[in-house]
């Protein structure tokens, strides 16, 4: 398994043999709703569209999710899985094969890969968006994603998960509270899991934010203090931190090797 980190929440994933777009930002700025004085994330390095792309898989309607400039550049006939909201943004741009995926409901790629929707982050008083846990279906290896740090209790049913993508530290606003939530979510998500890795999303990556919110936004939590977390509460996981723009393989046991099925 492959992975390539291109800032903010966006990922590359090749797993499967597949090559899987997650949540792409990869052209021009981040502003939610066009108010740019509120908040605006720029880039300080620009980042290629990747090539060969098998699949685009969105989280969340927002626009750091189904970012549509970025969506606008890519090719309309990638096929598409996203939560509703998010299949709602592509089916507008033309996209010609987009499928919705509600909690609970399962995807499979080619017979490669199997996406599975749980459960994930709030959006206002209605909406919730989706996580996802991949499995390579010839290996067995998992990857869970959700970018907000609200994970589902129904994901235990999925334990021992591989790799866990998600916030390990908390930005804070006044008087709101954490609205990425990263320390005590992403701690109790290993506990449930038990990972052999762990990567943060959401804070990250080689990009620039400004505007009225972030004068009032704080972070809470690094990497090493959530690893030194996870080694005190006997946890094996291991914290990555990516370096944006680099593909990496992942050092994970296989299946068979983590359950003893060879000798």
């Amino acid at each position: 398994m492959f992975l390539t980190y291109l800032d903010s929440n966006s990922w590359l994933i090749e797993i499967g043999g597949k090559r899987i777009l997650l949540d792409p930002w990869l052209v021009g700025p981040l502003v939610f709703g066009n108010i740019d004085w509120l908040f605006k994330g720029t880039r300080r390095t620009e980042r290629p569209i990747p090539d060969r792309i098998d699949l685009i898989l969105l989280s969340q309607g927002l626009e750091d999710h189904a970012h549509p400039p970025t969506l606008k550049q890519l090719d309309r006939n990638i096929p598409v899985v996203g939560s509703p909201n998010a299949a709602k943004v592509v089916q507008a741009l033309g996209y010609t094969s987009v499928t919705a995926l509600p909690h609970g409901e399962s995807f499979t790629l080619n017979q490669s890969v199997e996406i599975k929707a749980f459960p994930g982050s709030p959006i206002g008083p209605t909406v919730l968006e989706n996580g996802y846990l991949l499995k390579e279906l010839e290996s067995g290896l998992t990857l869970y994603y959700e970018p907000h740090g609200y994970h589902s209790p129904t994901l235990k049913q999925a334990a021992p998960v591989d790799v866990v993508i998600t916030p390990i530290i908390d930005l804070v606003l006044p008087l709101v509270g954490p609205f990425i939530k990263g320390t005590k979510s992403a701690l109790e998500v290993a506990q449930w899991l038990q990972p052999q890795v762990m990567l943060p999303t959401a804070a990250g990556g080689d990009v620039e934010f400004e505007g009225l919110l972030i004068k009032f936004l704080s972070a809470v939590g690094t990497a090493a203090q959530f690893q030194a977390t996870l080694e005190q509460n006997n946890l094996k996981t291991r914290v990555i931190e990516p370096t944006p723009g680099t593909r990496f393989e992942l050092p994970l046991e296989s299946p068979e090797l983590k359950f003893g099925l060879i000798a």
